[in-house]
């Protein structure tokens, strides 16, 4: 008999929530195959099989929450399903798995792939050798599942869902697999109805993160305007030959990006955290990018964006978007950042007051771009405009460097020339 214990928790990690179990008693499993799923506040950890065998015991209920080095389960090495207790047996015969049923399908790579992306595989019934996979030595990853499934026909397309919504039933970054999916019960005409929806981790860990900025720091917001005219016209004339060479689209992120480090240059208090009595000045530039999930907001972080191209930071952008929608973001992925970048636009907010992502001292909201009479020269003429906002902690940063701050994001973005020649 082997023992499966709870594995060493991140740093600053106390505790954990068994969300989801993917074997029963009696199912036999593969060495390195995910028997569990554990939700912290921030990522979501795998606990997988440390040997062949048959899964014998759970001592750990789903929903339980559990710590560093709790027994969770125990498995018999070298043992076969057909020797399982009798209606664990049973059960396994009436009800085939998902392996039995992907041996139709091509195993061409199998052996290449993590035990979420096997698993994902096997449980959406896909051929490994149809799906175009971009990680090391040809290994397909989960983005690449994720992707695969938003354009095979019969899921995502003709259905009207999602990639990620399809995906939600299979990986490890699948809200059903973390709490229970709200509901509205039937009730008569005229009933007055309730239910309860317990939180996930990452949903406490966000309204507490909210709670604690607003509390502790000071926190006031300024806005402006852009007109991305310039932007737009630069995209459309460079956007198909950008993206053959480097393949990725040429996107609005990396000029915000570009533009609020050429600001955080000129103003680096807003790139400052505030450290006790002290104000730490961070002579680098992390910028987190504010990912929307099915989970909630997930802000990963763009590490040392003053030396990538445009290019490199769309790409790490776009990683960092599959990551989270297929449940791969690491806690690495999300720690640190000295300034974030938040864009609301994307489900259309016109103006909004963003908040700081603590111990960060700043954040900058992006909008929609809305087409507006403007008065150029003496003369009204349409252009694409784009409310933006910094939130900021008005202990460390006055109105005149926010305001500053921001009137060189906007310098930047309308004369994307400055941004290239660092003016």
């Amino acid at each position: 008999m082997t023992e499966i214990k709870v594995p060493q928790l991140p740093e600053s990690i106390t505790d954990a929530t068994l969300v989801a179990w993917h074997k029963k008693p009696g199912d036999a499993v593969k060495r390195d195959e995910n028997l569990a799923d554990l939700e912290t506040d921030k990522v979501v950890l795998e606990v997988p099989a440390p040997a062949n065998g048959v899964l014998r015991e759970v001592k750990v209920q789903t929903g339980a929450v559990v710590t560093a080095g709790q027994l969770l389960a125990v498995i018999e090495e070298g043992a076969s399903s057909a020797t399982a207790a009798p209606g664990a047996a049973a059960a396994a015969k009436a009800a085939p798995r998902a392996e039995e049923i992907k041996a139709t399908g091509s195993d061409a790579g199998k052996e290449k792939l993590s035990p979420s992306v096997r698993r994902l595989i096997e449980e959406n019934q896909l051929d490994v050798a149809a799906i175009p996979a971009s990680g090391r030595d040809g290994r397909v990853t989960k983005s690449d599942v994720v992707d695969f499934l938003g354009k095979k026909p019969g899921t995502a397309q003709n259905t009207g869902l999602t990639a990620s919504a399809v995906v939600a039933s299979a990986t490890t970054a699948a809200p059903a697999a973390r709490a229970p999916t709200p509901t509205t019960p039937v009730l008569p005409a005229g009933a007055r109805g309730e239910h309860r929806v317990p939180m996930t981790r990452l949903r406490q860990r966000i309204a507490q993160r909210l709670v604690e900025a607003q509390s502790t720091q000071a926190l006031l917001t300024s806005f402006n305007e852009v007109d991305l005219t310039a932007v737009q016209e630069l995209r459309a004339r460079y956007k198909d030959r950008f993206e053959k060479e480097h393949g990725v689209k040429l996107g609005f992120m990396s000029f915000f990006v570009k533009a609020a480090i050429e600001a955080l240059k000129k103003f680096p208090v807003v790139n400052a955290s505030v450290d006790g009595s002290d104000i730490l000045y961070h002579e680098f530039y992390d910028i987190g990018v504010a990912v929307s999930t099915e989970r909630g907001l997930v802000v990963p972080i763009v590490r040392d964006a003053d030396v990538k191209s445009f290019a490199g930071i769309e790409k790490e952008i776009g990683e960092y978007a599959k990551k989270a929608r297929s449940g791969g973001l690491t806690l690495e992925d999300l720690t640190g950042g000295t300034f974030t970048i938040t864009n609301g636009g994307v489900f259309g907010s016109l103006l909004s007051t963003p908040i700081v992502n603590a111990p960060q001292s700043a954040i900058l909201g992006m909008h929609k771009i809305q087409e507006r009479p403007m008065v150029i020269a003496g003369q009204i003429a349409i252009r694409p405009m784009m409310y933006i906002a910094i939130t900021y902690d008005h202990r460390i940063i006055d109105g005149r460097e926010a305001v500053q701050f921001l009137v060189t994001v906007k310098e930047c973005l309308e004369d994307p020339g400055r941004i290239l020649l660092g003016i």
